[in-house]
């Protein structure tokens, strides 16, 4: 049982992303203690990498930047094993496949439960593929957490009974990133996985303001923000902290207030 189930705990829950090492690993480590302190209940953490397909440009660019700066899976672990003494919310990784298997799929997770991190988010792995991952997370108290598309249809069911930690709703079709207008009919790819499982329910892709958030927090049991966040990140650089301190704030207060 991991920690995952209390950020939806007797209330909406806000999921924030960050890129690790956007600008540096220093300031990953103090957004993510100031993120706690100002309402996000969940971090996902994302491991930068050279071609993440799910991803748009805003997030693209800040693995690159990451990269550049010399950022590593090695490092980030160290980066998270500080932080997670700090903080006591859930963490999640993000990642894609290459960069599980280049490290070694066992010692990943097994180094991932030495250092506190909750869950495991592989865009790049299908359902149809997540025995290649499933059974080492199982092995290492990781929740391998699936993502459910406007174009899973009935697989939506089978998504829903085998993920764990929460199902990440997307939002749209396409990658990730900031969207005016969100048109999916997301209600009715939750009440799907809901008539087969009990597990929460995040959105993610296109959330960018309190005011979508709010709305998409009816449906849903919480939010998932990343290019939002990223975007301030990629503005202000070392000194993005106070301004995403400001932003995740007006967010969580839109969230929590239902």
């Amino acid at each position: 049982m991991t920690k995952i189930k209390e950020a939806f705990e007797n209330k909406k829950a806000f999921i924030a992303y960050l890129s690790a090492g956007d600008p540096d690993l220093e300031t990953t480590e103090k957004l993510i203690i100031e993120m706690e302190k100002n309402g996000v209940d969940l971090i996902e953490i994302g491991i930068p990498f050279s071609d993440p397909v799910a991803e748009g440009p805003v997030i693209q660019e800040a693995d690159l930047r990451a990269l550049k700066a010399g950022t590593t899976t090695e490092k980030i672990f160290d980066m998270v094993a500080r932080v997670r003494t700090k903080v006591n919310i859930p963490l999640v990784f993000l990642t894609y496949c290459n960069s599980v298997f280049g490290y070694g799929t066992e010692k990943f997770m097994a180094k991932c439960e030495e250092i506190g991190i909750d869950g495991l988010i592989v865009p790049d792995v299908p359902y149809e593929e997540r025995e290649e991952l499933a059974p080492f997370c199982e092995k290492h108290n990781i929740d391998l957490i699936a993502l459910v598309a406007p174009t899973s249809e009935d697989r939506v069911y089978k998504i829903a009974k085998a993920s764990r930690g929460f199902l990440y709703i997307v939002s749209s079709l396409g990658v990730t990133g900031v969207r005016e207008k969100i048109e999916t009919d997301i209600s009715g790819i939750i009440k799907a996985a809901k008539s087969v499982s009990d597990i929460p329910c995040a959105i993610g892709f296109g959330i960018s303001t309190p005011e979508q958030a709010r709305e998409l927090c009816k449906t849903s049991d919480g939010i998932i923000i990343g290019s939002a966040i990223v975007r301030i990140i990629g503005q202000y650089g070392k000194d993005c902290v106070k301004p995403v301190t400001e932003y995740v704030r007006s967010i969580a207060e839109s969230v929590h207030g239902i």
